[in-house]
């Protein structure tokens, strides 16, 4: 398997990290409804590290969004790209994360993160940098609040309660299964947020997490595991 490389002009330190999440966050769409849910393409992307050897895998799952059936999957593995800054992750992980989406079969559609968006400090997480450097609407799906407030939303399968920086929306606790835990949604890029709970739910039929997000979790385990040696 090929080990993809850092690529070359990759922010090496916080400060040029900082100055290109500025950027983007110039770019990001948020006036956009974005895909109804239940219509068109999902797809998953998560990633699972080896400290040891330095080593990120990254799979993309693309659902049908009607009836999260999958219609195509990619993996890739790379070097760890950054250091570990908090607020700062997706600089470790992008590169094999668009490596995976890039062999893709069938077109992605929605991209849902297993991270945040504006849920972020600085208003811009893993889900907002993939939907800039992408185009495609993007969500956020975690599962915990990182370091906003909330107030528990009510007991039921999609009740809901806002996730607060100060008394700003930064997304939403969303509970998808009754007297679960609930999930922690925030805007990527070109959606809106009650858009982006909407498709949470529909993925999200029988567990707390998304099935994009559970399909992309086996699948990068798996290809980790195959890159260091250890079979499919």
């Amino acid at each position: 398997m090929t080990i993809i490389d850092i690529p070359a002009g990759w922010p090496a330190d916080e400060a040029a990290a900082r100055a290109l999440q500025r950027e983007l966050r110039g770019r990001l769409v948020l006036d956009e409804p974005g895909p109804r849910p239940g219509t068109g393409h999902v797809t998953g992307l998560d990633v699972a590290y080896d400290d040891e050897r330095d080593l990120v895998a990254a799979a993309a799952v693309v659902l049908d969004a009607r009836t999260l059936d999958v219609v195509a999957e990619a993996t890739a593995v790379g070097r760890v790209s950054f250091p570990y800054v908090p607020g700062l992750l997706a600089f470790r992980e992008i590169p094999t994360v668009l490596a995976a989406l890039d062999s893709l079969t069938a077109e992605p559609g929605l991209l849902v993160c297993d991270g945040y968006g504006l849920a972020h400090p600085r208003r811009f997480g893993l889900a907002s940098h993939l939907g800039v450097l992408t185009g495609l609407p993007s969500i956020g799906v975690a599962k915990n609040p990182f370091t906003f407030t909330y107030e528990q939303p009510g007991p039921a399968r999609g009740d809901s309660s806002p996730l607060l920086a100060d008394e700003e929306e930064v997304g939403r606790a969303l509970r998808t299964q009754s007297g679960v835990k609930p999930v922690f949604v925030s805007v990527g890029h070109r959606i809106s947020l009650d858009h982006a709970c909407a498709h949470t739910l529909h993925l999200a039929p029988r567990y707390r997490i998304p099935e994009t997000t559970r399909r992309a979790d086996s699948l990068c385990r798996r290809a980790l595991k195959a890159a260091l040696g250890g079979g499919p």
